[in-house]
């Protein structure tokens, strides 16, 4: 299947299934357009930075769940990409089978936003 950038066709929208941010892309794969030798480590939903007058920036939007297939944002309440994406909700199913370290993190985040609310 070749990879098209989305501005062939009618204008897609990108909608994370944990937060609901909704955002228009311009892409979904690995090698986005106007770019020079850049392969992202995932498929993922890219729009023009609408910040940079450069054709070449881009913001990565988000990808889809390796586990359950869930369209999740790069928002590290919603995703952990740790060699594929995952939701937080798998994350948080299987977190026994993450490194310790993440595990780690994700405690630590867990505590301050504990603390903040507190």
């Amino acid at each position: 299947m070749e990879e098209k950038a989305a501005s062939d066709n009618p204008q897609k929208t990108f909608t994370c299934q944990l937060c609901s941010l909704t955002s228009p892309f311009t892409y979904y794969g690995q090698k986005p357009p106007n770019t020079r030798a850049i392969v992202l480590l995932e498929e993922c939903f890219i729009t023009k930075d609408p910040f940079s007058p450069d054709r070449e920036k881009f913001l990565v939007l988000g990808s889809i769940c390796s586990l359950c297939g869930t369209y999740v944002c790069v928002g590290s309440d919603c995703s952990l990409f740790y060699t594929k994406r995952f939701c937080m909700q798998c994350v948080n199913k299987h977190l026994d089978q993450f490194p310790h370290q993440i595990q780690v993190e994700l405690a630590k985040k867990k505590q301050s936003a504990k603390a903040a609310v507190s």
